[in-house]
């Protein structure tokens, strides 16, 4: 009798809520306009909020990893949702650069005094991505500070 071992890993997501003093669509625009989007993370190559929609961005290389973080457009929703996918890393690589495979959701809510933008960076496998998860955690809020700068200019 042959048996697979079922192997079970334990994930962990980024989980931010802000409020943000601007319309939906002013926070809308700030997420899925490309030039806008490389002020606020960085520039992306190949964006478009379309779904289906392949882009890159590139980040600092690690070891086997070249630095390239591979999205694909998973949900638009104007004013509403957008969902990409997150890859990047190689399996050679041990902390920094170990490969990656998570799904960043923005989700929009109009509320009395603007709107809520909730970010859900999900999937990072423990302990594997415990150096991203570290890592992304401090550094989203800085992305999200920014991103509110660039709205208020778009305001």
């Amino acid at each position: 009798m042959n048996e697979a071992a079922a192997v079970t890993f334990e994930t962990q997501d980024i989980v931010i809520d802000e409020v943000f003093p601007h319309a939906p669509e002013t926070i809308w625009k700030t997420l899925t306009n490309g030039e806008l989007m490389g002020r606020w993370i960085m520039p992306p190559t190949g964006f478009e909020a379309v779904e289906g929609k392949h882009f890159t961005f590139q980040t600092t290389p690690a070891g086997a990893w070249d630095g390239t973080i591979r999205c694909q457009v998973l949900d638009v929703r104007p004013n509403e949702r957008f969902a990409y996918s997150w890859k990047g890393g190689d399996e050679g690589n041990v902390g920094y650069g170990s490969r990656l495979d998570t799904v960043v959701t923005w989700t929009l809510e109009k509320v009395d005094n603007g709107t809520r933008l909730r970010l859900v960076h999900s999937g990072f496998v423990m302990p594997k991505n415990a150096s991203a998860l570290s890592n992304m955690s401090n550094g989203w809020p800085k992305v999200l500070s920014r991103l509110g700068a660039i709205a208020e200019e778009e305001n």
